[in-house]
């Protein structure tokens, strides 16, 4: 989003315009359970009314509206490869197979941290995290009430794998909003995200192995036992179906853009699903544009399968372009740059910039409880003081998913935190504790930005850090 401002609102004004859109946003997602599209709606017709009222053409406003939105037409087009190459992936039996694979590992000792591997394992697979606590979670939360674990630690532990899965996959509506929201690689944003995810996983793991029960005769449990077979029975087991998720790391490997590399892997899944299946073409097309739809009568595992297509990313489309459209509008305005002008003193270091960014990240969790938001908003706010310290943006990204993405199923009036509250049946502030994974990458990118560390710049010459 590279656009000047035509004026230069006062820091009052700034101030009561951010903090009435923010309001705005709170109440009607925290109080009346409404999507966020609505209230951006709202702030959107609040700033053409400001500009008006500051005898600004609404020509003018408009154009800067479109330039905010035409900014995010790239990550539109990703999100409509990323729909469907979930469906190619079903079809091929990647999706299907990995959810196998992990359920296989779910009666090893250490129940806690094979909790936390499977949904994490799961949650790389299908991209979501909430779609994965609703049913794997769910199932977990099953066989630890009968066995008499922890709920808590076991929802914890769910939460720390579903929000690395949804941190980490290239299947990720979040990975791939924070990576194109501030122009980075999708890819380079994900092997960059390795810095802080890796050890908080490691972290994450340990941790929750001595939290297990001591026990290590676990029983399985109905529950799991029928997953696995609901699977098998789908006739999508299959070890070649793991073929696209090695062709998709070599690309990334080899630096192949992303949307190259999802188109390529998207052909292979589907000449791959003609092994084990024959699709004609029109139902082909009917499962790359509404999503694969699965009849097991096993609920879990039709919940699992039955995502994908292109029109499961129109919501955060719409979201997307909505509010990008409000930054325009912010940055037109001038009201951005008179935030940022606040915060001149804390914006001339890198440790304190990046810091900055985190911090918002995390406010905009805090005070909207919503994630989308606060990487949509911080990433456009922070782009050009990164660029002006000569820090690589791939910085900036790892931070809002660290700060961000992560963050918003620890905040009860948040919409992850609502969601796995009311699926898991266990408060937010309860397994708080225990959601070790995402309460140790913000610490982590915090040392990580203090000290320096991974931090690259888009030169050689590197400037200090504190």
């Amino acid at each position: 989003m590279n656009q000047e401002s035509i004026m230069k609102a006062s820091k009052s004004e700034a101030a009561a315009i951010i903090l009435t859109i923010i309001t705005s946003i709170s109440l009607s997602m925290i109080y009346f359970q409404t999507v966020p599209h609505i209230p951006i709606v709202i702030s959107i017709l609040l700033l053409f009314g400001f500009g008006i009222w500051k005898n600004i053409s609404f020509k003018e406003l408009q154009q800067g509206m479109t330039s905010g939105a035409a900014s995010g037409l790239s990550a539109v087009f990703l999100f409509f490869f990323i729909g469907m190459l979930i469906s190619a992936f079903i079809i091929s039996g990647t999706i299907p197979t990995l959810m196998y694979s992990g359920l296989m590992m779910a009666d090893w000792p250490f129940y806690f941290s094979i909790v936390f591997i499977v949904t994490a394992l799961i949650g790389v697979s299908v991209g979501s995290s909430l779609t994965t606590t609703a049913t794997l979670g769910v199932a977990f939360i099953g066989m630890s009430s009968s066995l008499d674990y922890s709920l808590p630690i076991t929802a914890g532990a769910i939460v720390s794998g579903a929000f690395f899965g949804d941190k980490m996959s290239p299947l990720s509506d979040t990975t791939n909003l924070a990576s194109t929201v501030v122009g980075v690689d999708l890819f380079d944003h994900i092997k960059n995200m390795a810095w802080t995810t890796v050890p908080a996983f490691i972290l994450s793991l340990i941790a929750f192995g001595f939290l297990s029960p001591a026990t290590e005769e676990l029983i399985s449990g109905e529950k799991l036992a029928l997953l696995k077979n609901g699977l098998r029975d789908t006739g999508l087991i299959h070890w070649y179906s793991l073929l696209p998720i090695a062709g998709l790391l070599v690309m990334a490997i080899k630096r192949v853009p992303a949307m190259v590399s999802l188109a390529l892997t998207i052909l292979f899944s589907i000449c791959l699903s003609y092994i084990h299946t024959y699709t004609s073409y029109q139902n082909l097309a009917a499962i790359l544009m509404e999503g694969y739809i699965a009849s097991t009568g096993i609920d879990e595992i039709d919940a699992l399968l039955t995502r994908g297509g292109l029109q499961s990313m129109l919501f955060t489309v719409s979201l997307v372009l909505l509010a990008l459209g409000l930054g325009g509008l912010l940055f037109k305005l001038g009201i951005i740059n008179t935030l940022l002008s606040l915060m001149e003193n804390t914006l001339k270091k890198s440790s304190t910039t990046l810091l900055s960014a985190a911090g918002t990240a995390f406010g905009i969790n805090v005070a909207v409880g919503e994630q989308y938001l606060s990487i949509l908003l911080a990433g456009e706010s922070f782009k050009r003081p990164i660029d002006n310290l000569g820090l690589e943006r791939k910085n900036l990204s790892r931070v809002l998913e660290d700060a961000g993405t992560v963050i918003n199923p620890l905040v009860p009036w948040g919409v992850c935190g609502v969601f796995i509250t009311s699926v898991l049946g266990v408060p937010t502030l309860e397994y708080l504790p225990f959601a070790l994974f995402c309460l140790l990458c913000p610490i982590l990118t915090i040392i990580f930005c203090l000290t320096g560390w991974t931090i690259t710049y888009r030169t050689k010459e590197k400037s200090s850090l504190t």
